[in-house]
């Protein structure tokens, strides 16, 4: 019997300290959400170095169906999380978190992570194309036609993808990354923003001074705009900075969520 109230205890104990909603930490929880053609793998050296720290870590499993509709699912995900949340955002996925942190008490702090951050009414394609630089749309590959008129999922050509998304992330593990990349429909970087929480919400900016899908002068305009608190431009950085410059993005997030 005592072995058997020592197992409840230790069960009760994981599952307060890592389901949504139950924390026993005194740090805030770090919400991490991935962009386009990336998954929540793509955090994973962001999340050691959290850890390592104290902070309490979700990555979730953004849709990359629609800005709405995913910041919707977002929303869901954190909403019962019964600490104070810094939301984090890569790429497509700043879109998302300006959409699901609007209105939210228990968000204290955006990160854009070479992140879209846009204005209501923008999409990510007006941002994409508002200065030159993105070479995006000819390293795509074959779309696929979705069902029912839904549009398309796109992908970036395996090709293409290192230097495209990944140049300064090591050879073998971009063509890992461009093997197990996720579509985004057409219609989520076309969708204008229904919301823009980096209005209400102090924001921090980090981004690659090489990032080949979203225009260097394209991210620092939106940091400006959004009055970040820090700014951090990676010298030599590609569109993935939280893959080969983890400390760099964990170290801004830290200060986010410590920041009064």
């Amino acid at each position: 019997m005592h072995k058997i109230a020592k197992l409840a205890l230790a069960v009760a104990l994981y599952a307060t300290s890592v389901i949504p909603g139950f924390t026993q930490s005194t740090k805030p929880m770090i919400v991490l959400v991935h962009g386009a053609f990336a998954d929540s793998s793509s955090w994973n050296q962001v999340i050691s170095r959290l850890e390592q720290h104290g902070y309490p870590v979700l990555a979730v499993a953004n849709p990359l169906r629609g800005v709405k509709r995913d910041g919707d699912y977002v929303r869901r995900a954190v909403k019962d999380i019964k600490a104070p949340i810094v939301l984090v955002g890569h790429s497509y996925g700043g879109s998302v978190i300006s959409d699901a942190a609007a209105g939210m008490e228990n968000i204290q702090a955006l990160v854009f992570v070479a992140a879209f951050a846009p204005e209501v009414g923008e999409s990510a394609v007006d941002l994409s194309g508002k200065f030159p630089g993105s070479t995006l749309a000819p390293a795509l590959g074959e779309a696929v036609t979705l069902a029912n008129g839904e549009g398309k999922d796109l992908y970036i050509d395996q090709r293409k993808f290192p230097a495209q998304f990944a140049a300064d992330v090591p050879l073998a593990e971009a063509k890992l990354m461009a093997a197990t990349q996720r579509p985004i429909t057409d219609a989520a970087l076309a969708e204008p923003a229904p919301k823009a929480a980096w209005k209400e919400k102090p924001s921090w900016f980090i981004h690659g001074d090489a990032d080949r899908n979203i225009p260097p002068h394209a991210l620092q305009w939106m940091a400006d705009r959004a009055n970040s608190r820090k700014t951090v431009v990676v010298s030599g950085g590609s569109h993935v900075v939280m893959v080969s410059h983890p400390g760099e993005v964990a170290k801004l997030i830290e200060e986010a969520a410590s920041a009064k």
